[in-house]
């Protein structure tokens, strides 16, 4: 169809744009020895990667990325992970982690503000803490930070839909919850990307808690209060399900909906064109970026305090290429 047609342009276009910029890394100040950590200290050779939320594929590819890496340089890993994105269940389980004393601690904050204290806590144990995908108000104590450029991503979702609806209209965002930085910073990159374009109007961002059902709701009584609804951006996996459900349970077509996330569910979304587009993130990478650094900072080798990775946008016209690559997996 012609809006796809016209999108495809875009993929190539965004394919060719971020193809250097996977895993781009700055600030590379610090080092191992600035961080307390020397070669012969490295006698404990445990990971503890604590996740976002279990069973999420974003998280099981980035575990599987820690695996690969730490089983390169000889570390054992022990992952777990709270059954729903929420600092209240994330909490215990950093705190179990930290009383188990691991050389290392790969952790994915649920809060800027509430996983601040249980988390400076791991590093005044000694613990050498990396943050993976998310992050706090004050990551000074962690050794490393490492995410996607999440900002860029959400640029990149609004020239998705600017490009399959060139003549404009309404555009939704459908979030999980405030406070989390990696999908605060997606808002804020689509946010400041409508306000260049005055044939778009922004119906604001709506949050989902993470969870698809809730997302759905959201997205069907948008559609009732706005039925000409051009184009959804769903910041992360669960909330592109939802919001591909909702557009279905509403019985609407055309509307663009592009997700950021790439997991089962969401490719076949986009096998079914019920999402027109994903923005895939690179948690493998990150996953071996994280092991990389907080190996460094245990060995005195040279840490790098701040990296940011690329993202790859998929759609069908190359899912059977290097979209397709991008997706998430499963399992290991």
């Amino acid at each position: 169809m012609k809006p796809l047609t016209k999108f495809a342009t875009f993929s190539a276009v965004a394919m060719f744009a971020v193809a250097g910029c996977s895993s781009a890394k700055t600030d590379s100040t610090s080092s191992g020895s600035a961080s307390g950590g020397t070669a012969a200290a490295n006698t404990n050779k445990s990971i503890a990667f604590v996740q976002g939320v279990a069973g999420d594929e974003f998280y099981i590819t980035m575990e599987c990325g820690i695996q690969e890496k730490a089983k390169e340089l000889g570390y054992t890993v022990t992952t777990q992970g709270p059954q729903k994105f929420d600092p209240t269940l994330q909490k215990p389980i950093v705190d179990s982690v930290t009383a188990s004393k691991p050389a290392a601690l790969l952790v994915a904050p649920t809060d800027v503000q509430a996983m601040q204290a249980p988390l400076e806590q791991a590093a005044k144990a000694g613990i050498k803490v990396v943050l993976v995908d998310t992050t706090v108000n004050d990551p000074s104590f962690a050794v490393s930070e490492i995410s996607s450029d999440n900002v860029g991503g959400g640029k990149a979702a609004f020239e998705a839909i600017q490009q399959a609806k060139p003549d404009g209209g309404k555009v939704l965002v459908i979030s999980t919850d405030p406070g989390v930085s990696t999908v605060d910073a997606r808002v804020k990159g689509f946010e400041d990307a409508v306000k260049t374009d005055s044939k778009f109007s922004y119906l604001g961002v709506q949050y989902s808690h993470n969870d698809p059902s809730t997302g759905a709701r959201l997205v069907s009584a948008a559609l009732q209060k706005d039925p000409d609804i051009v184009g959804i951006f769903a910041t992360n996996l669960f909330a592109a399900e939802g919001s591909a459900t909702g557009v279905r349970q509403a019985g609407k077509t055309g509307i663009t909906i592009v997700g950021f996330d790439a997991g089962p569910n969401q490719i076949k979304a986009l096998e079914e064109d019920t999402v027109q587009a994903l923005v895939a993130q690179q948690p493998n990478t990150i996953g071996m970026d994280g092991v990389e650094q907080a190996n460094a900072a245990l060995t005195g080798g040279t840490v790098e305090k701040k990296i940011q990775t690329g993202f790859t946008i998929i759609t069908k016209d190359n899912l059977s290429g290097d979209g397709g690559k991008a997706a998430y997996k499963s399992k290991c």
